[in-house]
């Protein structure tokens, strides 16, 4: 697959110069998870990326719970990890994607074409008793990287809500369903989901770092190929790169709507359809 490298093509290329690899690990109800577990054990040569310092910018009234970090300040941090216009990147995270998936995204937004994820994750790593380390890499620090911002790969409330009152653009729900159908909402101030959306659990495409194959890929979004255009949205704009990633792996060209679900409910004035 086309943004995935496997266990032993990492294993093979991870001595190589220009090869960046990034441990973006987090839990979301612990802020130092990540790192933690980063410390007790890590890929070689890994520099490790904070989900809440890093890749999550400053929280305001709207946005979501996880808004876009400044990208001005993002790419400065990249290159203090040692990432130029040339750099290939490996990201990785317990397996499941969703951490990866983010940094993957910004990675992408960012307008870095060589960014891939490793399949499997640190957990089969370690599975297959392939070695990791307690060492720390001091990183180059790089000069050369530009901020290309793709806004294509961005849609924005206002095409969420054009989008909630048409029937040629998919909105994507990428939560559990007991979320979506407003059974539960453990996190944001209601239940439910956004008018018209579709529900497609990201959890479904992956499960303990095993990734459905692309048979099945294929099968699962077939659905919405009869869409002009497909805007993929989670819970505050995490989980739902997984989504976005496997749609790109069935040829699909989807936007991501960032604030997610906890953007939507800030304004009190955007509807909530529970099932």
């Amino acid at each position: 697959m086309k943004n995935f490298v496997t266990q032993s093509w990492l294993l093979e290329n991870r001595l190589n110069d220009d090869l960046i690899i990034l441990d973006a690990r987090a839990e979301l109800n612990d802020a130092k998870a990540g790192f933690n577990q980063y410390k007790e054990g890590h890929i070689s040569r890994a520099h490790f990326v904070s989900m809440e310092n890093t890749m999550t910018g400053e929280i305001g009234p709207h946005g979501g719970r996880h808004p876009l970090p400044d990208m001005k300040i993002f790419i400065d941090e990249m290159k203090n990890l040692g990432i130029n216009d040339s750099s290939t990147i490996i990201v990785y995270d317990d397996g499941n994607l969703a951490m990866a998936g983010r940094l993957w995204w910004l990675l992408k937004y960012a307008g870095k074409d060589n960014v891939f994820l490793l399949e499997g994750g640190i957990k089969h790593w370690i599975d297959n008793g392939l070695e990791t380390t307690t060492a720390i890499t001091k990183p180059r620090i790089s000069t050369s990287l530009n901020l290309n911002l793709n806004s294509a790969m961005i849609a924005e409330i206002s095409e969420v809500k054009t989008a909630a009152a048409s029937t040629s653009t998919a909105i994507v729900d990428s939560r559990a369903h007991e979320r979506y159908s407003g059974q539960i909402e453990p996190l944001d101030k209601l239940p439910g989901h956004i008018p018209n959306a579709l529900n497609y659990p990201w959890m479904d495409l992956v499960n303990e770092g095993t990734i459905i194959d692309i048979e099945n890929i294929n099968e699962k979004f077939k659905s919405l190929d009869k869409y002009e255009e497909i805007i993929v949205h989670c819970g505050s704009g995490i989980t739902g790169t997984v989504n976005v990633l496997f749609m790109e792996e069935a040829g699909l060209k989807p936007k991501l709507y960032p604030g997610g679900y906890s953007d939507w409910v800030s304004y009190d004035d955007n509807e909530v359809v529970k099932d």
